[in-house]
């Protein structure tokens, strides 16, 4: 099997036994002779894979009955439009943390629904570099929830602990590193993260809910765009995205066969010390711009000296079967998207082929 290596950011690298197993399943699940993606997401075969993803998810993240999952459609981008019109209303305002492009676009889209103000932003002369402190926040105490992007994929940056926000409860978008660390939950009302990076295939959106928070979402909203229906339903009001879910519960297995969320702290921190260390030790070749504090496990950016060697370097990477490396086309460069199911071999592989450029090139 001749397995590239994949860098993309989303939709991105897949574990390949993940791969393997929904391989031979694909015309036959467990003895029906049908595929799971042509089975009814009322048959007793759906519901199991679904209630089991359900659970497994509680597991790793350590939650309780308090919490409700929903496996939704419309990606993270229709979350930054869900959040504000199920939790602000004229008497209230929300606090954006914004770290980047995503945040920044989350930030947008509460606006047109309420009063949604900035509690800090690290933007500088357009471009982010860096994560902001616990003393630059400016909260509002009786805000309805302070929302902020765990990592950024564009710019490489990723929180390494969340702040602290008093009794205001966090809302998260998780979608480019949920699941590649333990992480501490206390005071997070609502996760959400679509699934194409770290979870399963593009199609479905995972979202997490405090049930305290679900009882305060906003009454009189359209149908489909309250989390009251989707909670109460068991995210099967409407036909949902029964094979991406049935992929997202094949990863979960593949994570909890992995060492569950410490295995994969333990094999993103390897990774992540390959490449910077590729990178610090190039003597200026390669540049990483981020704080050392606050730099990505999952998404490493890096600028070569000119734009013509980025180009170069793309092409031929691209020759040596590593795909997905150029950096995002609003600020170049090169981005290596190291989620969860990259491995440390691949990622070895790349940093052997980095020097190789750098000492062919300098």
């Amino acid at each position: 099997m001749n397995r590239s290596h994949n860098y993309y950011a989303g939709p991105a690298a897949m574990p390949t036994e993940v791969m393997l197993e929904a391989q031979a399943e694909l015309l036959d699940y467990k003895g029906t002779g049908m595929s799971i993606m042509e089975t009814s997401h009322r048959s007793k075969e759906y519901d199991a894979i679904h209630c089991e993803a359900i659970e497994m998810l509680k597991s790793l993240l350590g939650l309780g009955d308090d919490y409700s999952v929903m496996f939704l459609q419309g990606g993270a981008s229709m979350q930054f439009a869900m959040i504000p019109m199920n939790f602000l209303n004229a008497n209230n305002s929300a606090d954006y943390i914004t770290t980047g492009a995503w945040s920044k676009k989350a930030l947008k889209e509460a606006k047109i629904i309420g009063n949604a103000k900035v509690a800090a932003s690290t933007e500088v002369d357009g471009v982010f570099t860096s994560l902001p402190k616990q003393t630059d926040l400016t909260l509002d105490p009786n805000a309805a929830y302070c929302h902020l992007t765990s990592n950024n994929t564009i710019y490489g940056t990723q929180f390494s602990k969340f702040p602290t926000t008093g009794n205001v409860p966090m809302v998260i978008d998780m979608s480019s590193d949920i699941l590649s660390k333990p992480v501490d939950l206390t005071n997070v009302g609502v996760i959400y993260a679509g699934a194409q990076k770290n979870l399963g295939p593009a199609g479905v959106t995972l979202v997490i809910m405090r049930k305290d928070m679900l009882e305060k979402c906003n009454d009189g909203l359209p149908t489909m765009l309250s989390y009251k229906t989707h909670a109460e339903a068991n995210s099967l009001f409407n036909t949902c995205p029964t094979f991406p879910i049935y992929m997202v519960n094949k990863v979960l297995h593949w994570i909890i066969n992995n060492g569950g969320l410490e295995g994969m702290a333990k094999r993103n921190e390897a990774k992540g010390k390959l490449i910077y260390n590729a990178i610090d030790g190039s003597g200026g070749y390669y540049v990483n711009k981020i704080a050392a504090e606050d730099r990505s496990l999952m998404n490493v950016v890096f600028n070569l000296p000119t734009a013509e060697l980025e180009a170069k370097f793309v092409k031929e990477a691209t020759a040596a079967r590593f795909f997905g490396v150029k950096g995002h086309r609003s600020i170049g460069g090169i981005r290596a998207s190291i989620y969860n199911a990259a491995s440390v071999e691949s990622v070895t592989a790349f940093t052997e082929f980095m020097a190789q450029f750098a000492a062919k090139n300098s």
